[in-house]
């Protein structure tokens, strides 16, 4: 089982989560996060006023694939989530030693 987790920018979320639902992964957790990447320091303009901003809002999607299509899953979020810009986001795939859905108890692949 592998974990694919994804920091994307916020009003990319639907388009990430359809490109996610067409190749068959519905169960996705979604948080609302604040962060810095490599743009510290950077400079955002509203209106006709400039200002510093090091911590910007982006959404970090997650969830927990077998083994077989967690390339496909990131592949993907980096699809969706491409703009080109600096602060475009991350994805990041790490392995899950055992998961255990509490209503059944199944364990690893099953349980997902």
């Amino acid at each position: 089982m592998k974990k694919v987790e994804a920091i994307i920018r916020t009003e990319l979320l639907g388009a990430v989560k359809e490109a996610l639902e067409n190749i068959g992964v519905t169960s996705l957790n979604v948080m609302e996060v604040k962060g810095q990447g490599e743009e510290v320091g950077f400079r955002l303009q509203w209106r006709a006023f400039e200002y510093a901003a090091w911590q910007t809002p982006r959404i970090r999607l997650e969830t927990v694939v077998k083994d077989a299509v967690a390339d496909a899953v990131a592949q993907e979020v980096l699809r969706a989530a491409w703009t080109g810009s600096v602060g475009d986001g991350m994805v990041i795939v790490s392995s899950v030693i055992d998961a255990v859905r509490v209503r059944t108890g199944e364990r690893g692949d099953d349980a997902i």
